[in-house]
């Protein structure tokens, strides 16, 4: 990926356009740094974590060796990731104890003091494709585009610090880059040469960028890996919410299979409706051989102990105890996971996205998981959020 950044030559004519070339306004109050924590935390003790003393530990095990292989440089994750080496992987009752050693835990709180939220699954997708268009793979899954500026309003004015937007030159203009609908268009024509594989079928296609990273099955059979690079800058927008609003789905059957089911039954109308979210997302192909998706932490997700999250509330990498339900279940599922990536629909304090591993059945976990749950980040001491 080559990005161009903006700079002074660039700044005030960037500057002179924000407003009305930007389509998501500046924020009224300044973005906390990535990773620092927000006031909104609850100091909590071991017992108030649901299930703790049942919790299966080593099945959590290789996240925490993720986190260490990212953070284990970190002034705060020197110790930690030293004392974690001398652990044996199955060993529950000295995980534990390492944990309640090296960690204090505190409950995540919404700006209105609530302490509930959304939670929701995502996973890797398997799509037939080629490196080759043809009639049949005719859905390109694009490398980012060169004429892609990077702009970051932080370095033009204090107050946007922690806003980066995405641009292009217009002639002597910065403008938005372009959105889905005009990229599938054709009008991004930087996107020429960029395809990386071509697939069969636009809703699998979309539903891959909601994702973040996937498999191609090509027509040899073997499998190549693909993980986000870049978004278009846009805002993500709901096409599951603009169903329901045109009373096309009940609010429950706006999973990602009643979307797909929708789209079989309404080829006509597919681009319209898909053109309602404008973020368009970006990939680089990774090495086959890893043993998951690359999150925003740099590392592979853990079927089932990674989750995706806000890094404005949530720092990446720290254990993160996550209260909720299965999918479309009151059945309790109270476990032990990693803050491993993030995603352009985790907005907020109390929200996580439950990474559920690969294939058929993870996506059908993943397509049906939408619960109310709960958050108790797990601080390593010396690092812990200062509260009001």
């Amino acid at each position: 990926m080559r990005l161009r950044t903006i700079r002074s030559a660039l700044f005030a004519l960037c500057a002179g356009m924000w407003l009305s070339a930007c389509q998501t306004p500046p924020p009224k109050e300044p973005i906390p740094p990535v990773g620092k924590p927000s006031p909104d935390f609850l100091l909590a003790s071991w017992t108030d974590l649901p299930d703790w003393l049942q919790q299966e530990l080593p099945a959590s095990w290789p996240a925490l060796q993720q986190t260490c292989s990212a953070l284990r440089l970190k002034t705060n994750w020197l110790p930690i990731c030293a004392a974690a080496k001398g652990i044996a992987a199955d060993d529950a009752m000295a995980q534990r104890t390492f944990y309640e050693t090296w960690f204090t835990p505190y409950k995540i709180l919404n700006p209105d003091g609530s302490d509930t939220g959304l939670v929701t699954g995502y996973y890797e997708p398997l799509l037939p494709g080629s490196r080759k268009r043809s009639e049949r793979f005719a859905y390109p899954i694009y490398a980012p585009p060169e004429d892609m500026l990077e702009v970051d309003m932080g370095e033009l004015y204090p107050q946007f610090r922690g806003n980066i937007v995405r641009a292009r030159l217009q002639g002597k203009r910065v403008v938005p880059y372009f959105n889905r609908a005009e990229i599938e268009a054709g009008l991004a024509s930087a996107l020429r040469g960029r395809e990386l594989f071509w697939v069969d079928n636009p809703v699998e296609l979309f539903f891959l960028q909601i994702q973040g990273s996937g498999r191609i099955q090509l027509e040899d059979g073997t499998h190549a890996r693909i993980g986000y690079a870049e978004q278009n800058g846009h805002p993500y927008a709901s096409i599951g919410r603009k169903l329901i609003d045109m009373g096309e789905l009940l609010p429950e059957q706006a999973s990602m299979q009643g979307i797909k089911n929708w789209a079989e039954k309404n080829p006509a109308q597919l681009g319209i409706l898909l053109g309602h979210n404008p973020s368009y997302v970006f990939f680089r192909e990774l090495p086959p051989t890893l043993s998951g998706p690359i999150g925003a932490l740099g590392v592979p997700l853990t079927n089932e102990y990674s989750i995706a999250v806000d890094r404005r509330t949530v720092p990446l990498g720290v254990p993160v105890f996550l209260a909720t339900t299965q999918p479309n279940s009151s059945e309790p599922l109270n476990r032990l996971v990693f803050a491993q990536d993030t995603g352009g629909a985790i907005k907020g304090a109390v929200r996580a996205d439950f990474f559920w591993g690969f294939g058929e059945l993870a996506g059908h976990q993943a397509g049906r998981m939408k619960q109310s749950g709960r958050l108790w980040v797990l601080f390593p001491k010396g690092g812990e959020p200062a509260l009001n």
